[in-house]
């Protein structure tokens, strides 16, 4: 499942004193302290106890990444449904077009299934001309989706594209999500190219 990965820049980010707590099952964190108003109100925000678990028995994943999204102002959403054979191939070998300056922002819809997933995060490294730059977002913890909440969609912080001469290019990018855990639920490479325009 998790395979070790050899570049320092695709590793989380540690925090120095964190530690991961230890794993419950739903029913017991549903369980827990239930006269305590305060963890129920946390409880909920997590989405435990509503609505019916969607979770697949026969599917052992915990996080499935269901779609990539790459929102701008300048024209309509680039989807990529990774619920279609081929998709995760193709983002390497058709790389996005983004105007040079442009501000754009990444979305992805994911589905948590079986158990609390504990600090999702998405790790890129990115590479263009020998040069390399490291980058991870943190995303969150939740619980599995229910029949309530089928899926999340979380949206990344605005960007912008790089610009002029040196900025305009092809660039070549590395990504994985990786939960508190370890555990890398998607790794896949992507690239895209920096133009005048469109």
């Amino acid at each position: 499942m998790a395979e070790p990965v050899k570049d320092d820049d695709l590793n989380p980010e540690q925090t120095p004193g964190f530690k991961v707590g230890e794993k419950k099952t739903i029913d017991e964190y549903q369980q827990l302290d239930a006269q305590d108003e305060s963890l129920r109100k946390w409880k909920e925000s997590l989405g435990l106890a509503t609505g019916k678990d969607l979770s697949d028995p026969s599917d052992p994943r915990t996080c499935i990444i269901l779609a990539l999204t790459l929102e701008t102002a300048d024209r309509p959403p680039i989807v990529i449904d990774l619920s279609q054979p081929g998709q995760v191939e193709k983002l390497r070998s058709e790389p996005f077009t983004i105007k040079e300056n442009a501000q754009f922002h990444l979305k992805i819809k994911f589905k948590v299934q079986h158990q609390i997933l504990s600090g999702l995060k998405l790790i890129q490294k990115f590479t263009r001309m020998g040069l390399s730059h490291g980058q991870q977002e943190m995303i969150g913890s939740y619980a599995p989706n229910t029949a309530d909440k089928p899926f999340y969609e979380v949206s990344f912080a605005e960007q912008d594209a790089p610009g002029g001469l040196m900025g305009r290019g092809k660039y070549n990018a590395t990504a994985k999500f990786v939960d508190d855990d370890k555990v890398q639920h998607l790794m896949f490479e992507w690239s895209f190219e920096v133009k005048k325009d469109w």
